[in-house]
């Protein structure tokens, strides 16, 4: 499998807000702010091997102790959802707050929270978010929002591939993990370290649990349909969006897939989405040939349009989108370097002209 990348809601790779130290969640602590450390963490706290997870289709996932840290054996093991201890709706006032809708959207059943705490006595902590769906579509979808959303992978900053089983981001002091049903976040804090060292010291844990946790989650990592057609070739790593339904705001058009690509200084996205048959990618086409402004395009698969996204004030998308079978594939700007104003010069210098685009949408409508 083609292990893929992709980069987070403003690309600060927000972290989930957890309170497992104490009976009551903290409400006055805003989404993406660093949680507290334990209230009470000695040196010798893992001497005993560290506390163990009750929840039992969890505890197989997750290693007792990593490094020197192990599960807090003083702190609460908290679940939401199907056979939990919480109903799902209360994650949104204990963990998620404004998040909460998001992670429903994609079809959460069930969300597991603890923590890792420092048997060497320091107050650096491993905060861990397991989160399942009724879907491995719906986890990669809120994979790729977490890790992609409307940011650009191809930011420096932006979180970095992790060679695992399955697919995985390591950010600044975060960790994504995505296989099958379930998504795990990662998070480690420590109060007394500067950011430059939380971000050594948390790619050094989070490596290596991550891995750990990867190899132990069950099924395999087979991406969906969609994201599995998608080219390799000069796609950015983790340069992959996923939307499980409603693929480029088509209503009723299923799950789509967009890849994120670098050609030299060129950058351009592509678009795929998988229909069961050939008619239902053909509404598909039909409803985006509805849209303002949006032309035929003559010879070109089994049917293509091309259509502009954008803010009529900003500079617009140009897209060229193309049906062969049940498959519609797309290709088009990458609105990240696009600016108000741009010359066509300027436009063409890190962006596809319409003749390389129709070019290499013919070449994917070919199956080449």
């Amino acid at each position: 499998m083609q292990v893929v990348r992709i980069c987070g809601a403003l690309l600060t790779v927000i972290a989930v807000t957890v309170v497992l130290a104490c009976d009551k969640p903290k409400q006055d602590a805003p989404r993406g702010s660093a949680p507290p450390p334990p209230e009470t963490v000695a040196a010798g706290a893992c001497a005993q091997g560290g506390g163990t997870i009750a929840d039992v289709s969890t505890a197989g996932f997750f290693p007792r102790s990593v490094s020197t840290y192990c599960v807090d054996p003083n702190g609460e093991v908290r679940t939401y959802g199907q056979s939990a201890s919480r109903d799902i709706d209360a994650i949104c006032l204990e963990a998620f707050n404004g998040d909460c809708e998001v992670y429903k959207s994609f079809g959460l059943e069930r969300v597991v929270l603890f923590r890792y705490v420092d048997g060497a006595g320091s107050p650096g902590a491993i905060d861990v978010v397991l989160s399942k769906y009724s879907s491995s579509e719906g986890s990669f979808g809120m994979f790729t929002k977490r890790v992609v959303s409307d940011g650009d992978p191809a930011r420096e900053d932006a979180p970095q591939e992790m060679d695992l089983d399955g697919v995985g981001a390591l950010g600044a002091g975060s960790a994504y993990l995505w296989k099958g049903q379930i998504m795990v976040e990662l998070t480690y804090t420590n109060d007394r370290q500067t950011p430059q060292q939380v971000q050594a010291r948390g790619a050094e844990l989070l490596s290596e649990l991550a891995k750990v946790v990867a190899g132990k989650l069950p099924a395999p990592a087979t991406l969906p349909e969609a994201a599995h057609r998608l080219p390799s070739e000069n796609r950015i790593p983790l340069g992959i969006r996923f939307e499980p339904k409603d693929a480029f705001d088509v209503q009723g058009g299923g799950a789509g897939a967009f890849g994120y690509y670098r050609d030299g200084a060129r950058r351009f996205r592509i678009l795929s989405i998988t229909r069961g048959d050939g008619d239902q990618a053909k509404d598909v086409l039909t409803a985006l040939a509805k849209r303002d402004g949006a032309t035929r395009i003559k010879d070109l698969g089994e049917g293509a349009v091309r259509l502009m996204v954008g803010d009529a004030d900003d500079m617009r998308a140009e897209w060229m989108i193309g049906r062969f079978g049940n498959q519609v594939f797309g290709v088009g700007d990458e609105a990240a370097v696009l600016r108000p104003g741009m010359s066509l010069a300027e436009h063409d210098a890190v962006s596809l002209n319409r003749e390389e685009k129709t070019t290499r949408l013919r070449l994917l409508l070919s199956g080449k």
